[in-house]
């Protein structure tokens, strides 16, 4: 099930994005380069990039990124934040309609944002622009819920508190990955990270989500009192910490 009006639902909430979205392990480029022979030399399709996280891995890795994107505020986010690297080129596209060329980059990447797609439509859009034989990779990280009495909290929060919390939650994605590659195979591998947060960027961490309400919402200050009653409970030297399981998916599509 896609979220309604999947692209627009972060324009308002770029400023905190770019601030307090996390990273990806150095691991995802280390298992790129293993497994599907990413170089300097592989030029990418980065799909759905917003403010550039892990396109400014990419780039870092010396790579060629096209970098596709269909929210106007997030791509100029991404753009302003890429600034530096002259091999990127930002694309106003989707997933499902990137307007690159057929067979025209080696490798095509989604981070953080396949539960947005219409996989199917994305599929057959991946295998236009990808050459033959080539690979694609969808990774995101998924917030763990119940390993530390602050997350499990945290969770209670989101159910509580959300709009649509359960209907995008990344979990639901990772149910239709087969779909998605089928009948070719995938591998997956997954990584540990952590965020750490004061409690300004935990609250700032919180309305990054897409999910959240802002504050004309009448459950805004509602949301924010508990958030500051479950940092208050769960703080230790005024840092609380998200952990995460990075997945990264991969395969070659036919």
């Amino acid at each position: 099930m896609r979220a309604s009006n999947p692209t627009q639902r972060f324009s308002s909430r770029v400023s905190n994005y770019v601030r307090y979205r996390p990273g990806y392990p150095a691991a995802v480029i280390d298992l790129l380069r293993k497994e599907c022979g990413l170089t300097p030399g592989t030029v990418i399709a980065d799909v759905a990039f917003g403010t550039g996280i892990f396109t400014r891995m990419l780039l870092e890795n010396g790579n060629r990124v096209f970098g596709v994107e269909p929210n106007a505020e997030m791509r100029k986010a991404g753009e302003e934040f890429l600034a530096a690297y002259p091999d990127f080129t930002s694309v106003e596209g989707t997933a499902e309609a990137t307007t690159l060329p057929d067979h025209s980059v080696d490798l095509v990447t989604a981070a953080q944002a396949a539960h947005w797609f219409d996989l199917r439509q994305a599929r057959r859009e991946f295998i236009r622009i990808l050459k033959p034989g080539r690979w694609s990779v969808l990774l995101w990280n998924e917030r763990r819920i119940d390993t530390t009495s602050f997350l499990r909290e945290y969770e209670q929060l989101l159910l509580r508190y959300g709009t649509d919390y359960q209907n995008v939650r990344h979990e639901r994605t990772t149910g239709e990955i087969e779909t998605f590659f089928a009948p070719a195979p995938f591998q997956v591998c997954s990584f540990d990270y952590q965020q750490q947060f004061d409690y300004s960027a935990l609250e700032g961490r919180l309305l990054s989500s897409s999910y959240t309400p802002q504050s004309d919402d009448v459950a805004y200050e509602p949301m924010l009192k508990e958030l500051r009653r479950i940092f208050d409970t769960h703080q230790v030297n005024d840092r609380v910490a998200f952990e995460y399981e990075t997945q990264v998916y991969f395969g070659r599509l036919s």
